[in-house]
């Protein structure tokens, strides 16, 4: 018995309360052979509902939704544990206040709600696979969202003291929204070392990924908005 060709596709579920939003996605992820689009919600709730029964790889959540908002699925969605899918958020991000709220309720990644349709695709194999997508311009739109948030405490937490100078050097640059080939060319290393630092730091701070970094360095005080 072969397998049907939905099953070799990523499954997506789509979480905005816009109709018209949520069909254009529909038909954008729909038109690539390797994404399926296995049901929409109108709403958090419907989302939470719809992961459990339908349980798609990735969910593309809105985070402002009427009944229950994208940020209290998220939470609800997490509270399945490890199995659950990776949540994308598609957000207009410079009028939400609660980014920092929405990688700390488990989010994978940020897509804007005018990007080229090809990011948006790009953006669902990448958290599929477990990765975060936090790319440079949009950590920055992170770092000026948090310059506008309650200041950050100014003594790093004890963990912080197991890191290297270096490791300390990569993570601030990393906060600033760097690329991997930005810090190599700004601290004179290799790309490949680069990341080496980067996955000590993933395992040292005991984070799950790029974005948790991020956040980390910023509630920390390690890294002060407009500092770098």
């Amino acid at each position: 018995m072969t397998d049907s060709p939905d099953e070799n596709r990523i499954r997506v579920l789509i979480a905005d309360d816009e109709a018209l939003v949520r069909a254009g996605f529909r038909v954008l992820v729909d038109s690539a052979a390797d994404l399926t689009v296995l049901g929409e919600a109108g709403n958090g709730g419907e989302a939470v509902r719809l992961t459990r029964q339908l349980r798609p790889d990735v969910v593309l959540m809105d985070i402002r939704m009427p009944i229950m908002d994208g940020l209290e699925a998220m939470r609800h969605i997490a509270a399945g544990g490890a199995d659950g899918p990776n949540v994308l958020i598609v957000t207009t991000f410079d009028q939400d206040e609660h980014v920092f709220q929405a990688l700390r309720s488990g989010a994978s990644g940020f897509i804007l709600k005018d990007s080229p349709p090809e990011e948006l695709l790009h953006a669902i194999r990448v958290v599929a696979k477990g990765d975060a997508l936090l790319t440079p311009s949009i950590t920055r739109r992170m770092i000026s969202a948090f310059a506008r948030q309650p200041t950050a405490p100014a003594t790093p937490p004890d963990l912080l003291a197991a890191l290297t100078d270096r490791e300390r050097e990569v993570l601030e640059h990393v906060a600033a929204g760097r690329s991997n080939a930005e810090i190599a060319e700004t601290l004179h290393l290799s790309v490949a070392t680069v990341k080496t630092h980067v996955g000590r730091l993933l395992t040292k701070l005991a984070v799950r990924d790029r974005a948790q970094l991020v956040v980390l360095a910023y509630e920390t005080g390690i890294v002060i908005p407009g500092a770098n």
